[in-house]
């Protein structure tokens, strides 16, 4: 009775802080593989309904010519159009939504109720993987969560998830990227070189080989 307490509360305190991080003000920033819709009103021949953000983070509109679009909220991308439309077209009203979110694929290992591979879409960050994992377990240290960036494996990124869901705060939940993996430790003593780091690197060995087939 007390395991299944105990999980209940760890999934609903994980839930509401989800769904705080999730409110905050700061708008979605748009990346490469998200897919937009774009419209000029009175000019059909301006419509793109599939226009999808390139790996370099672009791209190009009638007109406008090419914008860098990555990191950009679809408001300001929204402002910078109407700007280079403006020389053309009389007080141009843009529109821009997204049509599809993009997809970011991260590891969630460990401590957790199903580790595995998972796709994140629109929220990219730590929360969100660890409650498509099904939250941590009771063995979780919650304060010594390590999080490993692809392009820099050596140094891994320590977290205390307990100060996210205690306290709010927001700079422990961490932004991940395509290929980060994320590793709840357990209670007992761990040392990230000997413990973590050969599970990290034997995954990005399989995932390197099936991208070479």
């Amino acid at each position: 009775m007390k395991k299944v307490v105990a999980s209940g509360v760890a999934a609903a305190l994980l839930a509401l802080n989800v769904a705080y991080v999730s409110a905050q003000p700061d708008e979605y920033k748009l990346g490469p593989g998200d897919v937009l819709s774009i419209g000029v009103w009175g000019y059909e021949d301006l419509k793109n309904e599939e226009l999808i953000i390139r790996p370099d983070g672009k791209v190009a509109f009638p007109l406008a010519g090419e914008l860098t679009a990555q990191g950009m909220t679809p408001g300001e991308l929204t402002t910078a159009l109407t700007a280079k439309l403006g020389n053309y077209v009389k007080d141009p009203n843009v529109t821009v939504n997204i049509a599809k979110f993009r997809t970011t694929r991260v590891y969630v290992l460990g401590e957790v109720n199903k580790p595995g591979m998972y796709e994140l879409e629109k929220q990219h960050n730590l929360l969100d993987a660890v409650g498509m994992a099904g939250s941590y377990t009771k063995r979780a240290a919650k304060k010594e969560i390590f999080v490993i960036h692809k392009n820099n494996v050596d140094k891994p990124q320590k977290v205390n998830l307990l100060k996210l869901l205690k306290n709010g705060d927001i700079s422990q939940n961490v932004a991940l990227n395509e290929g980060d993996v994320v590793y709840l430790t357990s209670n007992g003593k761990i040392t990230f070189a000997t413990d973590v780091l050969p599970w990290i690197t034997a995954i990005y060995q399989v995932d390197r080989l099936g991208n070479e087939d």
